[in-house]
């Protein structure tokens, strides 16, 4: 599946096309006020024209040193902006969940979720798929989980976000990738004889990742699953269910179910 690319670089430019209101010069500026703007605006020329670790250094001392300041939360929204484009995606992660633990009800939380989102898909190295240069799904997929957390949770809070499409549309892959990832693990345990272990991950699948495009092959690997355990009933109970939803599923022949690995005759429904 082709995912669409959201211009990150644009979204967080609009995040800081003006400054807060209090940022307004009054005339009569005290020496840590104008030295809180100094350093965000030389934090935002740096972020403009790609100093990334500059503007770093300036946004993290206004956090620093001046955390209730006019600019604070501008300049938090942009830090974790700034340690996504250095490529540092745990600091990414811990200042946009920072962000959203201090402001859960600041107008532009929804890019804190996102970019938390962003970060952990990122971190899953998720381009290396693109490349064939290897399968993700093989993988340990603990940032994939958290991304697909992530992005589930931004749709659920704010469906109406400038970032849903795109996160809805991330989440569609993850599903299916850690789907595959549950799969592969099945049929690994099919492989080895543990029959259990195999219908526990197919029941996985089919309970948490409903709409992933890998349930028919769980409801698969249930019925083989089962009939390694020697419970007929309980998978035929399952073939049927995979001749329903799938009938034209690769280890079918009409309504016969022909194992892989377990040394069974073929099961009809």
């Amino acid at each position: 599946m082709r995912v669409i690319t959201t211009g990150t670089r644009l979204a967080a430019m609009l995040l800081a096309t003006t400054l807060l209101a209090g940022c307004a010069s009054t005339g009569d500026e005290e020496a840590p006020d104008l030295q809180e703007r100094q350093l965000y605006e030389e934090g935002r020329a740096a972020l403009e024209s790609g100093r990334y670790t500059t503007a770093i250094n300036r946004l993290e001392a206004i956090d620093t040193r001046f955390p209730f300041g006019d600019t604070a939360e501008q300049a938090q929204l942009e830090l974790i902006y700034a340690y996504y484009e250095t490529d540092d995606w745990e600091s990414a992660r811990a200042a946009a969940s920072r962000f959203i633990r201090l402001h859960p009800d600041h107008p532009q939380v929804d890019y804190a979720y996102y970019m938390r989102g962003l970060a952990a898909w990122q971190a899953g190295r998720f381009s290396l798929e693109a490349l064939r240069l290897i399968d993700i799904s093989k993988r340990d997929l603990g940032a994939s989980r958290d991304a697909y957390s992530d992005f589930r949770e931004l749709v659920q809070r704010f469906p109406d976000s400038q970032y849903a499409a795109d996160a809805r549309q991330r989440i569609v892959y993850l599903r299916n990738l850690l789907a595959r990832h549950e799969l592969q693990v099945a049929d690994f345990y099919l492989r080895k004889g543990a029959y259990l272990a195999a219908v526990e991950r197919g029941r996985w699948v089919i309970e948490n990742y409903p709409q992933a495009d890998g349930t028919r092959d769980a409801l698969a690997v249930m019925v083989e699953g089962y009939l390694g355990l020697n419970m007929t009933d309980r998978a035929r109970e399952s073939l049927k269910v995979l001749i329903e939803n799938a009938p034209d599923h690769e280890r079918l022949n009409g309504r016969t179910f022909d194992p892989r690995y377990v040394d069974a005759p073929a099961l009809s429904a």
